[in-house]
């Protein structure tokens, strides 16, 4: 894949990143009625399922999540209790719905023990009906810092067959600097430990833009990630943004590499994945050509949600835990964000959502505009008026005029029939779809991360 830096600078702005549409800031305040009432507009159908662990041991100053850094173990014991009693709310609303999908993030899922990671995965298949192992995909996120082979062989006993772990950068330096001091031997290790337990895909994520990274630093690092054999690889930017997040106050900015730097790093990750046989999926992400992500993007049945790029895209998704966000076709739901409020919810008696938004029909038309666009890199006008009883021209005929600036620059192609984002458009997908999301003009681009 070519990249014209050129090309990125005159886009580089702050945008969304579309794991929903519309995003969470437009969310307003939710009642509990309002999130039954949604469940049982959403039929029976199978579900998706997400448990979000908030604890680190040890704080990443990059991280931008929301997490709680403690070594206390007994915050654990505390929250799993919670996690129970919310389970056990959510249960009867979604009796003989199957999960296809189940995704742990964080945080750091790891932090928990195995007897905790057991039981709440045994407490989760105790109210939920489960897709069996070759049917279902089952991931956990782990820091390899904080697993043994002996640990992912524990959580392949527990139910997960997908593995996703944070790298960042293997340079000495730059883990340092991010206070994330990981050896490759420990990740190699937790690698080949989760391929010889038959987990069928493992994950890593990179960050460019880091304290002290240059071209050589993160050629070596994609060196031994090329070695690692990753399945998918997710290469994300680095958004400082101190104001916003303390533990960035940690980074000195003067340490980051130039603008300049960082897109001609950005360009030789993306230039190397590609040339050594990485699908660019989409949004930061590559896969292996016979990866599901990769097979789905061909076949057209790629989806995106909370979890990212999926398979199970379409699914009703259940988010668990404080701060998760659950989806319905027709209406998103966010718990509480902190923990006391999500623990007084629950104590009360109640499902701890506090903020929703209603879907409407121009919502779901333009999400499904930006979800193809995204996942497929091409939209056909007619299926867009057979599906919803629109002329599509008309209907978006100021939206379409927005993207003549960038059919003139060759991101993308508009004729009579669809949009065909160029292979130099889809590294800016999200400026693109920008274009559509009606919302944005009143939320403050300084809420965003920059496209690249």
């Amino acid at each position: 894949m070519d990249v014209d830096l050129t090309l990125i600078e005159k886009y580089n702005i702050s945008g969304p990143r579309y794991t929903s549409y519309p995003t969470a800031l437009a969310f307003e305040d939710a009642a509990e009625e309002d999130y039954q009432a949604a469940v049982a507009r959403s039929g029976e159908g199978p579900i998706s399922l997400y448990t979000h662990l908030p604890f680190c041991s040890t704080l990443c100053y990059y991280c931008a999540c929301n997490k709680i850094v403690t070594r206390d173990k007994g915050k654990g014991i505390r929250y799993l209790d919670y996690l129970r009693r919310e389970i056990e709310a959510h249960a009867p609303l979604y009796a003989g719905r199957e999960v296809r999908q189940l995704h742990w993030g964080g945080g750091t899922p790891t932090f928990l023990t195995d007897e905790q990671i057991s039981a709440l995965s045994g407490w989760l298949r105790e109210h939920f009906q489960f897709a069996d192992d070759r049917d279902g995909e089952f991931s956990i996120e782990i820091d390899p810092r904080t697993v043994d082979p002996d640990r992912i062989a524990a959580l392949r006993q527990s139910g997960f067959n997908r593995l996703s772990m944070g790298i960042q950068d293997f340079d000495a330096r730059v883990q340092a600097a991010v206070n994330r001091k990981q050896s490759f031997e420990a990740t190699d290790a937790a690698v080949e430990a989760a391929r010889q337990h038959g987990f069928s895909s493992v994950s890593i994520d990179l960050i460019y833009g880091l304290p002290f990274q240059s071209l050589v630093t993160m050629d070596q690092t994609l060196g031994k990630v090329l070695r690692l054999g990753p399945d998918r690889i997710s290469l994300y930017n680095y958004a400082h943004l101190p104001d916003r997040f303390s533990p960035q106050q940690r980074i000195q900015a003067v340490d980051l590499p130039a603008a300049e730097e960082k897109l001609r790093i950005f360009k030789r990750c993306t230039e190397r994945l590609t040339g050594e046989g990485y699908v660019y999926i989409g949004m930061d992400h590559f896969a292996r050509p016979d990866d599901e992500l990769a097979v789905a993007q061909r076949n057209g049945t790629l989806q995106r949600n909370f979890q990212g790029y999926s398979t199970f895209g379409g699914l009703d998704l259940l988010a668990l835990g404080v701060t998760g966000i659950s989806q319905f076709s027709d209406a998103y739901f966010q718990n509480a964000r902190e923990m006391a409020d999500y623990e007084g919810l629950i104590d009360s008696g109640q499902i701890p959502v506090r903020k929703m938004i209603h879907v409407d029909e121009d919502d779901r038309i333009r999400r499904q505009v930006i979800m193809t666009l995204i996942c497929e890199f091409s939209l056909d006008f007619g299926d867009f008026n057979d599906r919803f009883g629109i002329d599509f021209v008309s209907y978006f005929n100021e939206e379409l005029g927005f993207l003549r600036d960038m059919a003139s620059d060759r991101l993308v192609a508009v004729n009579d029939s669809g949009i065909v984002v160029s292979e130099s458009g889809r590294l800016l997908i999200r400026n693109i779809c920008m274009t559509f999301d009606r919302h944005l003009p009143g939320v403050s681009g300084k809420r965003f991360s920059r496209v690249i």
